[in-house]
């Protein structure tokens, strides 16, 4: 185990389940084929997409962004919480997007709101459907496999952070189910560091009563060895499914702070500072426990 291949202690059997209504097995296809479809129509598009200037491609990228999770049958609710007059902009500098995980539903929710080039592991380059939209759509693909690729894969995302690029990552370094959650690996906070970007948190929940107490929906958590087409079909199978995307203060990248404490506000943010010194305990009883490194998704 390295720092770079966190591990989380929730498997398919223990967190992906969910307990609420379910959608017959007819409706569920559908939804499943119209989901599929729209992700395919994304991946053909995107040469096109790329031709177009920032403004109207972020336009174009939020909107289909925002219809993937709702053509597999999910509502999607954003709430800012910004300082009056405060904009969820780029700034010029760059900007670091740091969000929990919990599902591959993540990556079109974030990209809903803050369209950015995501920090992924290279295995997903190979996935079906969603790897080649990947791919084209500029997402920096890191070797986690290594130890000795951590420092290279700092440079390359501080890198596009210098070039005004947004980066989104998921700093857990795996899904977790939404009941708890882990410690955020410091290294990538360095690149913001380094590159002098701005930081912006992003907290994802996942509700069956969207105005119900803030309880995960396990159908959703894509943890451990679970398969991408079991997850897909379990989505599209559970009814009433609502995805909470709050959008959270920027937090000002400072050397004097260090990576390390940087990560542990922008954790705070997200998460809430609670269970900060037993995320890190579980973290490193993960790591103790599961050697050689285990499955993650990401």
């Amino acid at each position: 185990m390295t720092g770079w291949l966190p591990v989380a202690p929730c498997t398919p059997d223990g967190c992906a389940r969910h307990t609420g209504a379910v959608r017959a097995l007819l409706p569920a296809a559908l939804l499943l084929l119209s989901g599929c479809a729209l992700v395919l129509l994304g991946v053909a598009c995107v040469p096109l997409v790329r031709l177009l200037g920032a403004g109207p491609r972020h336009r174009l990228t939020r909107r289909w962004a925002r219809a993937v999770p709702q053509a597999f049958g999910v509502r999607v609710i954003v709430r800012p919480h910004l300082p009056s007059g405060a904009r969820a902009s780029a700034p010029d500098s760059g900007e670091l997007v740091v969000a929990n995980h919990i599902s591959w539903l993540d990556i079109p929710l974030v990209a809903s709101v803050l369209p950015g080039r995501t920090v992924a592991k290279r295995e997903i380059r190979c996935w079906p459907l969603l790897g080649p939209l990947a791919a084209r759509g500029g997402t920096l693909f890191i070797d986690r496999d290594r130890l000795r690729a951590l420092p290279a894969a700092v440079r390359e995302i501080a890198t596009a952070l210098r070039s005004g690029s947004r980066v989104v990552v998921f700093p857990e370094g795996s899904t977790w189910c939404g009941r708890g959650g882990g410690a955020f690996r410091p290294a990538v906070f360095q690149a913001a560091i380094d590159a002098g970007a701005t930081v912006r948190p992003v907290r994802i929940t996942y509700r069956t009563d969207p105005h119900g107490p803030g309880l995960t929906a396990g159908a959703v958590a894509f943890v451990g060895a679970d398969p991408l087409a079991a997850s897909l079909w379990r989505v599209v199978r559970a009814a009433g499914l609502t995805a909470h995307v709050d959008v959270l203060a920027p937090i000002p990248a400072d050397a004097e702070d260090g990576r390390r404490a940087l990560a542990r506000r922008a954790r705070a943010a997200v998460l809430g500072p609670g269970d900060l010194l037993q995320a890190r305990q579980t973290a490193v009883a993960s790591d103790r426990a599961n050697r050689p490194a285990a499955s993650v998704h990401h």
